[in-house]
This record gives C-alpha cells, structure tokens and sequence, in this order.
C-alpha cells in the first residue's frame, strides 16, 4: 500500500517536471528553436491542429526558423495564426516557405523572460509540494484505519520528503538551466 502511494505520488512530481520542460521549451531565449511555435494552432478548413502537425520547422540559421507546410494551400493560414500569436513575429512568405527572422533580445526582455521562468519554476516547486501533501493525507489516513503501524508511516514520511527534495531540486536545476540560457547573448 505504501509502495502504491509512493509512486504515484512520483509519477505525479514527474509530471510536474514534465510540464515545466514543455512549458520553458517555449520561452524565447537568444537563438531560434522550433519548440517556440508549439502553442501555435492552425485553423484550415474549418478544422484547428497544431502547426507542428500541419508543416516541418527547421532552423536554418541560428536566428531563424523556417516552416515549410506539407500543403501548400495552407500557408496563408499558417501565416495567419503566427501574426495573431503572442509571439510579436513577422513571417516572410516565398510562397513554399515561411521564415521567422528572431531579432535580438534586449536585455530588459532577457529579464522580464528570467522574472517569468521564475514564477513557472515556482508553480512547479508547489505542483510537487501538493502532491506530497496529498501522499501524506493518504499515508494518515492508512495510518487510522490501522493499516500501516505508526513506524512504517514516519518511515514513509521520510521517504516522501526525500523524494520531494529531489524533484525541487531537479526543478531548481531546469529553471537556472533556462535562465543561463536566456541571459547568454
């Protein structure tokens, strides 16, 4: 039973890291990186998909992404729904290919961006720190139904905060990861 809460209180904190990595893949940082157009969907024939389903993304030169659709008959939308993102760029249309010039970031941008990566790093500390909190409700309850004695609970207790500090500790190591590689020019 212990075992049971265990992991799942583990998979769920893996989960937290896993949505802070996808989540910071997305902040712009000095060079072009295809993960920036993840959040961006595309409304053609009347159907919304993602852009990374609707075309490949290379990165041709290190400020510059380059989209090519798989149809060409969708490359006005795909134009469309990069304008109205919120990542204040303008693509340049060849009529095969769109391309994404990244200008530089100021450093007042470089950090507002760390401010930001802060505050997702933040959130993630207390995703993981709820989680424990639920795994030491359902250990205490275990506890008053008698199903665990009072040693294996401090025990499990231990266990847990272990745990916890690990995955703080790996997300501490994801946000100043991100913030070295925002601030790099």
């Amino acid at each position: 039973m212990i075992r049971e809460v265990m992991q799942d209180a583990k998979e769920r904190m893996n989960g937290a890291i896993n949505s802070l990595t996808a989540d910071l893949a997305g902040y712009r940082t000095g060079r072009a990186n295809p993960h920036l157009l993840d959040k961006i969907v595309v409304e053609m024939y009347g159907v919304k998909m993602p852009l990374n389903q609707m075309a490949s993304i290379s990165v041709p030169e290190p400020q510059q992404l380059a989209i090519k659709p798989y149809d060409v008959n969708g490359i006005s939308a795909i134009e469309r729904a990069i304008m109205i993102s919120d990542l204040g760029l303008m693509p340049n249309n060849d009529g095969k290919v769109i391309r994404l010039n990244l200008p530089r970031l100021t450093e007042e941008r470089r950090r507002d961006l760390n401010k930001l990566v802060g505050r997702r790093v933040e959130e993630a500390k207390v995703a993981v720190r709820n989680v424990r909190r639920d795994a030491l409700h359902d250990l205490r309850d275990m506890k008053n139904e008698s199903m665990i004695t009072e040693d294996e609970y401090y025990e499990a207790q231990d266990d847990l905060q272990e745990l916890t500090d690990k995955f703080i500790k790996q997300i501490d190591e994801i946000g100043k990861q991100k913030e070295v590689e925002i601030m790099e020019v």
